[in-house]
């Protein structure tokens, strides 16, 4: 007898992608879950019956069956920029293929009112734990102030309760621009930095900071920016007037291409006159004009490292990755030596 029409057949269960597996229910559940110690042959059977009839499990009946969600709350407090927004891409990838699903909470301001109405919120829908995309200081000092009691990892602030924080070296980052312009010979090096309440642009103006000063170079005091391009532009038309130097290491790729469009404004050559570099390697940063050199940031290893870490808390594997932080990777594009004097 052939088999119904799609729109007739019930939908499958665990029970049936098992025994069309040919294993037990409990083998597949395990399949699902992630764990350890399943034959890879058993496995591999399992997920062709599972990818074959396009299966997904029903997550409330997993949660009544488990007393587990499988669910991570990912709490955002700035999603708009570059950084953030690509961090959550790549945490809730990385949820996904553990086996995990992301519910998120995006917060309007970095109170303690609204981070606590949020993870109580998480609490409702039975997250396991959360991930916290939080840079600003006030909101770092509003989780800490907060009663709900949770696993939670934070991208940017090291969790007073473990010690661990799922992060990129920000520092080491800023050093690698820093250092690359030093070495084609610049130095007079001024710095436009993030705001001063984001981690990240604290970190990134330290970076800069102690690398002029390893290297006994002057230092200017840096120029606090808003991440944004017209802030860069901006300030460009204003430093850029009568440059007492020759390079610039902007705390993002939006306020360097600014600088760009305010060093063409005024008649200077970009690298040939001035040398930028960058910070993030955001996709249209190849295309600028000249194209720019830059930090990147490996986004998808940030969201791996996050997930892992949040899950050696929940499931207790000890599998948390070793504290030093990944360094990201300077991309070189277009910069070049001081201009001569006349």
């Amino acid at each position: 007898m052939e088999e119904p029409p799609p729109a007739d057949r019930r939908a499958l269960s665990i029970r049936d992608i098992a025994r069309l597996a040919g294993v037990s229910r409990q083998t597949v559940s395990r399949v699902l879950n992630g764990e350890r110690y399943i034959k890879p042959s058993t496995e591999a059977q399992v997920r062709k019956v599972i990818d074959e009839h396009s299966w997904r499990p029903n997550s409330a009946a997993r949660a009544l069956a488990t007393a587990r969600s499988r669910t991570i709350g990912l709490l955002v407090s700035a999603r708009s920029h570059y950084g953030p927004f690509s961090a959550a891409a790549a945490i809730d990838e990385a949820a996904r293929n553990r086996g995990y699903a992301i519910v998120t909470a995006t917060l309007a301001r970095e109170d303690d009112e609204s981070i606590e109405a949020a993870l109580d919120a998480f609490v409702a829908q039975g997250v396991e734990g959360v991930v916290v995309i939080a840079p600003q200081q006030r909101a770092h000092e509003a989780l800490q102030r907060v009663t709900v009691r949770m696993p939670l990892v934070s991208l940017h602030w090291e969790s007073a309760d473990d010690g661990h924080v799922a992060a990129l070296d920000q520092m080491a980052g800023a050093r690698l621009a820093t250092r690359h312009l030093i070495e084609l010979g610049h130095t007079r090096i001024r710095h436009l930095a993030g705001p001063q309440d984001w981690k990240e642009a604290e970190d990134r103006m330290n970076g800069f900071l102690a690398e002029l000063s390893d290297h006994d170079l002057p230092i200017t005091a840096p120029i606090l920016g808003d991440w944004t391009a017209d802030l860069g532009y901006e300030v460009g038309l204003k430093i850029l007037q009568q440059p007492d130097f020759s390079a610039v290491f902007a705390s993002n790729d939006q306020m360097a291409l600014g600088l760009i469009h305010a060093a063409a404004d005024l008649g200077l050559s970009v690298p040939e006159q001035l040398s930028i570099v960058g910070f993030d390697d955001i996709p249209e940063a190849r295309h600028y004009s000249p194209p720019l050199t830059t930090v990147r940031q490996d986004f998808d290893s940030l969201g791996t490292r996050a997930i892992t870490v949040l899950l050696a808390q929940i499931e207790g594997t000890g599998d948390s990755p070793a504290d030093e932080l990944p360094v990201p990777e300077l991309v070189i594009r277009s910069s070049t030596a001081p201009p001569r004097a006349p």
